[in-house]
């Protein structure tokens, strides 16, 4: 083989390379967000909530609901979505089987963290706006017992899922280098 065939494999072995890290840590920054975001929603916000009366309560989830679908907030969920699902399959590309079957595995965990947006929270949040002004809803009470727990309980599952995602991504990052340490 000539020396400059070893070279162009060796450029591309090296572009690789460094695609598997950016994708990798790209994916490791984007979870960690989603799980710190979940996490305040279940150690701050909703506390803090659970304290206001239910016209406050109403008004206060409708308009952060609505404020939360923002360009930053959909870069960064459907990034964690692209990059883990990119990562799996860069590291897989490589070689380097245990680190994406960790990075699958982070992949799956936030797939459920969606599925439980799509499925729960996004029909229950789209019904709490549509309820309309608050000062117009009569029966504010029960427009809030209709959300507040199943929201709460379900973003927990978000938190569990998207932390758990997180550790499986750091735990690829340790087994990659590993993995890439012992093929030198």
């Amino acid at each position: 083989m000539s020396s400059s065939n070893l070279t162009t494999r060796s450029s591309q072995s090296d572009s690789v390379a460094r695609w598997a890290s950016v994708t990798l840590y790209a994916a490791l920054v984007t979870i960690g967000l989603m799980a710190g975001f979940f996490w305040a929603w279940d150690v701050q916000i909703m506390p803090g909530f659970a304290r206001l009366d239910d016209r406050t309560f109403v008004a206060a989830m409708q308009i952060l609901i609505v404020v939360t679908e923002n360009p930053a907030f959909f870069l960064v969920s459907v990034g964690a979505f692209g990059f883990t699902a990119a990562a799996a399959l860069v590291q897989r590309r490589r070689g380097q089987r245990l680190a994406a079957r960790w990075i699958t595995v982070a992949f799956a965990l936030y797939v459920v963290a969606l599925l439980v947006t799509m499925a729960v929270h996004m029909p229950i949040n789209y019904a709490l706006v549509d309820e309309g002004d608050p000062s117009r809803i009569t029966d504010l009470a029960a427009a809030r017992d209709g959300f507040e727990v199943l929201w709460r309980v379900a973003n927990v599952a978000r938190t569990v899922t998207c932390v758990l995602a997180l550790v499986c991504l750091g735990r690829a990052l340790s087994v990659e280098g590993r993995e890439q340490g012992e093929r030198r």
